[in-house]
């Protein structure tokens, strides 16, 4: 058990959701946050604390936190895990979904680090999970706004380390392959809604519908328990590691980064042919 204090954002279903389970489960004071309040009503019963937080809301960042502060006093954990998939070709994807995909998923844990990093510098401790992903540190064709998204968030995480370490706040970087979540039909309407569909890139549009991107269903996904159980074990020790990779297929994935260029470039133009 713990009297320990955590904010979690995206906790209307997947990773988030899970994740508010799991540490209310072990005894936490958890805020579970979404959007629309309404998708927590099984959160809230199961003991959570619920808000509606859009992560590109300053006003809504500012009102959570400051309701946590007046309510606990502390503020131990920030679990920034809202976000979504903007994907298809580079060119297809107009600016402002790029920048739409940005304001969720770099843009508002940047917001939230900088709401409760006062808090935590003022009592010494404190920990920051980035939920990010192996897209965080690898790319592939149709993937590239997406991944780009989470380069951005893995970069900020490393540098915002060494900067809080003297404070005693952490950070911490989870980053699952693929996850047997929702996110592959969020994926869907994003590209209904956000791209232009040039013919030149069908074979881009063939891999993600094949689900070569979004693997969410597929026998090698993980679970959103799995994820949660991750979370909890790095907020859990006095010293987390940099990184968390959840599953084996995230790790042997990472393994890719330290292929040579002209060989992923190389597999890319066979996956172009055969698509």
């Amino acid at each position: 058990m713990t009297d320990e204090t955590a904010l979690i954002t995206g906790c209307s279903s997947g990773i988030g959701r899970a994740t508010a389970q799991y540490l209310v489960d072990d005894g936490w004071t958890v805020y579970a946050t979404s959007r629309d309040e309404d998708d927590l009503t099984d959160l809230a019963e199961a003991g959570c604390r619920t808000d509606e937080l859009d992560v590109t809301s300053g006003e809504d960042i500012d009102r959570v936190v400051d309701r946590i502060i007046e309510e606990e006093r502390t503020l131990d954990v920030l679990v920034n895990n809202a976000g979504y998939g903007q994907y298809g070709p580079v060119e297809d994807i107009p600016t402002d979904r790029v920048h739409a995909q940005f304001d969720v998923n770099v843009y508002g844990p940047h917001r939230l680090t900088r709401a409760v990093l006062p808090h935590m510098r003022t009592v010494d401790e404190g920990t920051i999970v980035n939920v990010s992903s192996v897209s965080g540190r690898i790319v592939a064709p149709g993937g590239g706004v997406y991944s780009a998204s989470k380069f951005a968030l893995e970069a900020m995480s490393d540098a915002l380390r060494a900067e809080v370490e003297e404070f005693g706040v952490d950070v911490v970087l989870v980053e699952p392959g693929p996850v047997d979540t929702e996110f592959d039909g969020r994926v869907d309407r994003e590209l209904d809604e956000g791209t232009e569909y040039r013919s030149e890139y069908q074979w881009v549009y063939d891999i993600i519908e094949d689900g070569s991107l979004v693997a969410g269903g597929a026998p090698i996904a993980v679970t959103p328990e799995q994820v949660a159980e991750t979370i909890h074990d790095a907020i859990s020790v006095s010293d987390p590691a940099a990184r968390y990779p959840v599953g084996r297929v995230a790790q042997y994935m990472l393994y890719s980064r330290f292929l040579p260029d002209k060989l992923r470039d190389f597999g890319y133009r066979i996956l172009r042919k055969v698509s």
